[in-house]
């Protein structure tokens, strides 16, 4: 699996192509509360942290196996995997700090 296998990425690509970046601010935000055919995204975020959760638990598991001396394992794919499950999780922390930093800009306009 490659890393633009990842549903993460694959809806992040979607969402960047679904606003052209000549729109206005306003426009942009109108278009993404009006989209009401697109999925929920409490579901979609759900699914990316089932997603990151499943493949750090794919890289414990090969790495236990290796361990124990499984011959069906390979080192590299033990590593394959670990690296899919860290970038996977680093992308999800540079999500959260972008709704992190978002929020506080948020709560600190005057109402």
């Amino acid at each position: 699996m490659q890393i633009t296998d990842n549903p993460l990425m694959m809806e992040m690509q979607r969402l960047r192509g679904e606003v052209a970046p000549s729109q206005g601010l306003e426009t942009q935000v109108t278009q993404q509360v009006n989209n009401t055919s697109g999925a929920d995204f409490s579901a979609l975020l759900s699914q990316a942290l089932g997603t990151v959760t499943e493949l750090q638990s794919n890289s414990a598991q090969l790495a236990t196996r290796l361990e124990m001396g499984d011959s069906r394992v390979t080192l590299s794919d033990t590593v394959i995997a670990r690296e899919k499950a860290s970038v996977a999780f680093e992308a999800t922390v540079q999500v959260r700090n972008k709704f992190v930093e978002a929020y506080k800009e948020i709560m600190s306009m005057p109402v």
